[in-house]
């Protein structure tokens, strides 16, 4: 597997290159916004490691641009720590945020689970095809399109989202508990994480739907699918 290492800084993009290849990935780096974009154009890859702070175009146009095509598992890295900074990566299609001075092995750690996410997706280890509602999902081919066809986008971790949930019907789970699930990971403070990735996966919804309303919010408690 290869991941892209983009920060405009030289010195953080080497250290995470030995990390990372000391779990045998393969890496490229790159220094700024465009380079990024011409990059993933070009070249086969697995995961983004993204700066939000980047010459020529920032972290977030870049990853803004990317989810027009893609659902490359991108995790963004800020020296920026407020929440609303946060939410603006996750809004723009992030799938993680951590917050410099980061742990290589925290970021190590963070690209592995979101890769298996990509790899695996998540829920049950049951194979073949679902269908709820108006939705046909097929785990194996980490698909999802409408019962008339219309194909719907989904990133590694709303795909998970949304195949915990459908094979669950009618079951409840806290944002703790699809942060942990999903994720793979223990929950910290997953709340407002988990709302955005809900929030993309239901506008993604409601559009190929026509306006349906698949995944239901248990106000206080959390989010379910209803058979």
């Amino acid at each position: 597997m290869r991941i892209l290492v983009a920060d405009d800084d030289k010195e953080i993009c080497d250290l995470l290159e030995i990390y990372i290849k000391n779990e045998g990935f393969d890496v490229e780096k790159a220094y700024d916004g465009q380079e990024v974009i011409d990059k993933i154009q070009k070249l086969d890859i697995d995961c983004l490691i993204l700066d939000v702070m980047m010459p020529k175009r920032s972290g977030l146009e870049v990853v803004k641009e990317i989810r027009k095509t893609s659902s490359l598992p991108v995790l963004m890295l800020s020296a920026k720590t407020a929440d609303i900074d946060k939410i603006r990566g996750l809004t723009n299609g992030a799938d993680d945020y951590v917050v410099k001075p980061f742990n290589p092995l925290e970021v190590l750690a963070r690209v592995k689970s979101l890769l298996r996410r990509s790899t695996y997706g998540a829920g049950p280890n049951n194979s073949g095809e679902l269908e709820i509602g108006p939705l046909i999902i097929r785990k194996d081919q980490h698909q999802v399109e409408t019962v008339d066809g219309v194909a719907i986008q989904l990133t590694a971790l709303e795909f998970g989202i949304l195949y915990l949930l459908a094979t669950n019907p009618n079951r409840v789970f806290s944002a703790d508990d699809i942060f942990e699930k999903v994720w793979k990971q223990e929950s910290l403070v997953p709340a407002k994480t988990v709302m955005v990735h809900v929030s993309h996966l239901r506008d993604k919804i409601e559009k190929a739907t026509g306006g349906e309303s698949i995944v239901k919010t248990v106000w206080g408690v959390g989010y379910k699918i209803e058979s």
